[in-house]
């Protein structure tokens, strides 16, 4: 049904409270260019996303960046191959905002509009990087939402070695920063102030850190967390001393997980993705870990650690390449829940 053309592909990334576009050059593979408007500062007010504003953002924002984008690259839309953007799992009236745009962009070309798990392209990204790995690896997905150990032996062949029983490593390191009273999101601003923390002036719980499989708990530590603030004066100095203590067992918690990965795959290359996945503590950790046991770790540049649209197009284009994609009406759903599990 589809016309051959140059293999060019844009990516839209709507699952949460980013807006990100994309264009990937799937001949010469490299991305062209991204850009990602972050809603942080519009739900900062809640303390959390609000899913109707949300959602009427991405609507405001969408049009306008791919219209952006693709005049900074010089092309146009009669110049592209394929659309994807995120199908799930996210919050519905995002998805649908980004499903909504592709379809009727891909009707209107007559080209293909692809459906991407949100999660398999965060395993991919560390492709677009420079130093970019080979399959099979183990990844290490950590973010806001999901903390997961997967073995990826190619485009749509992963298998899950474990994950977390309750919040997931970034969901924690935003409830820990609220107790500390940190903005919203306060990952970023509570491995700041870590920095600036005494190393063992506190110790928390390591959780599961001995059970002998690849899961993880996280809810524990944030409680530990909670008691620790409760039962002191707080002051600048507690605080940083708090934030180390949590980004401390957090780091080796995950670190000692993908140390255990790697020995039971047998496996040589790790890779790191998700939003947590550029945090400074954990890189450094990781590297270490990596050196002394003999494997390689992979990372995607940290602005293509949070959601954005270039793994979007990516994914895209390698599904397109494996010709996983056909052609037909541009009937639609999205996939709020939708586990990682069901892809082939």
């Amino acid at each position: 049904m589809y016309q051959n053309r140059p293999v060019l592909i844009l990516g839209i990334e709507t699952s949460c409270d980013d807006t990100g576009v994309a264009l990937y050059d799937g001949a010469a593979r490299r991305l062209l260019g991204h850009a990602v408007h972050t809603q942080a500062a519009m739900h900062e007010a809640y303390g959390g996303v609000v899913p109707e504003l949300a959602s009427r953002d991405h609507v405001r924002r969408l049009v306008p960046l791919a219209r952006g984008l693709l005049e900074r690259a010089g092309r146009s839309a009669h110049d592209l191959a394929g659309i994807g953007y995120t199908e799930g799992p996210g919050l519905a009236g995002a998805l649908l905002v980004g499903a909504s745009f592709a379809h009727a962009l891909a009707l209107a070309r007559g080209i293909p509009a692809i459906g991407i798990h949100h999660l398999e392209g965060h395993l991919l990204s560390p492709l677009l990087s420079v130093r970019a790995p080979r399959f099979p690896f183990v990844a290490l997905l950590v973010s806001g939402g999901h903390t997961q150990l997967v073995r990826v032996d190619g485009v749509g062949r992963y298998a899950l070695l474990g994950e977390t029983l309750d919040d997931a490593a970034g969901e924690a390191f935003d409830k820990t920063a609220k107790l500390l009273g940190l903005g919203y999101p306060g990952g970023p601003e509570l491995s700041r102030l870590a920095d600036a923390g005494t190393p063992g002036r506190y110790r928390l719980p390591r959780p599961m850190i001995a059970s002998g499989d690849l899961d993880f708990s996280f809810s524990g530590l944030k409680t530990a967390v909670l008691m620790l603030v409760r039962g002191a004066e707080p002051n600048e100095r507690f605080f940083a001393d708090v934030a180390r203590a949590f980004v401390d067992a957090v780091v080796e918690v995950l670190v000692a997980k993908c140390a255990r990965a790697m020995e039971a795959t047998g496996l040589t290359r790790l890779v790191v993705a998700g939003g947590v996945g550029a945090n400074r503590q954990l890189r450094g950790a990781l590297d270490a870990a990596a050196a002394r046991s003999g494997f390689d770790v992979y990372y995607p540049e940290p602005e293509l650690c949070t959601d954005n649209g270039a793994m979007i197009a990516l994914a895209a284009a390698l599904r397109l390449a494996k010709g996983a994609v056909k052609g037909g009406p541009h009937s639609f759903t999205v996939r709020p829940r939708w586990e990682l599990g069901a892809l082939s």
